[in-house]
């Protein structure tokens, strides 16, 4: 059976996707239908459409009289996202690294090497992943093979957390340290060791959190990039 063809309101949810997690569209923005349905070219109708689809990707809330606005989230909820974050990814790093095939840690090497490119692209300046399997979070945990964490992970938390992730990488020095954090999880992933891949994985999301707290005038500061530990296996 041939695939469905994308719609109208597909393709206009993906743009307007596109541009709230690179900050195009800023966080907290009113959403003007007339506006946006005259730079677009479209009818309100499927622009309603796209617009309630951001809302069920948790990227655009409805706000009593107010209309539909980009989300933006408080320091305080940012904080509790992280943690529950840092647990979750932690977990599912555990669990890739007795589950993952030789093939995949292979791939996910060959994956770093490409955002190196990138990086160096940039000058250095930003590290953007693509979502799906250009992004080295969601091929860890895709490999850890637990459903519902999976469901946990790439559901309601994913395009929340990619869009402060995207934004967060343009900040001074973070995409080489994120990379260099990366490298180390998929060293511990070959390594087949689970204890130390669910430590690098929380510790690299504890400093992506600090990070973007320092970012958003919060009192957190990212700690030096931890050295890697001996494995703890006996």
């Amino acid at each position: 059976m041939a695939a469905s063809q994308p719609t109208l309101a597909d393709r206009i949810c993906e743009e307007m996707k596109q541009a709230i997690v690179s900050g195009r569209l800023a966080q907290g923005a009113k959403l003007n239908e007339p506006l946006l349905a005259r730079e677009f070219g479209i009818s309100r109708g499927p622009l309603r459409e796209a617009i309630r689809r951001l809302e069920g990707l948790g990227l655009v809330r409805h706000v009593p009289h107010a209309g539909a606005r980009v989300v933006r989230h408080s320091l305080e909820e940012l904080v509790e996202i992280y943690h529950v974050r840092e647990a979750l990814e932690g977990m599912a790093a555990r669990l890739a690294a007795s589950a993952i095939s030789a093939a995949a840690v292979t791939e996910l090497h060959a994956l770093l090497d490409a955002h190196e490119r990138d990086i160096a692209a940039s000058d250095g300046q930003a590290y953007v992943q693509q979502e799906g399997d250009f992004d080295f979070h969601y091929r860890i945990i895709q490999a850890a093979r637990n459903h519902k964490l999976t469901q946990m992970l790439l559901g309601d938390l994913y395009h929340p957390v990619r869009m402060y992730r995207v934004q967060a990488s343009q900040r001074a020095h973070r995409p080489q340290r994120a990379l260099t954090e990366h490298r180390r999880i998929v060293d511990a992933l070959a390594d087949r060791d689970g204890e130390l891949a669910e430590l690098l994985m929380r510790r690299h999301i504890a400093g992506a959190r600090k990070s973007l707290a320092a970012q958003l005038g919060g009192d957190e500061a990212p700690s030096p990039i931890p050295a890697p530990s001996t494995s703890t296996r006996s």
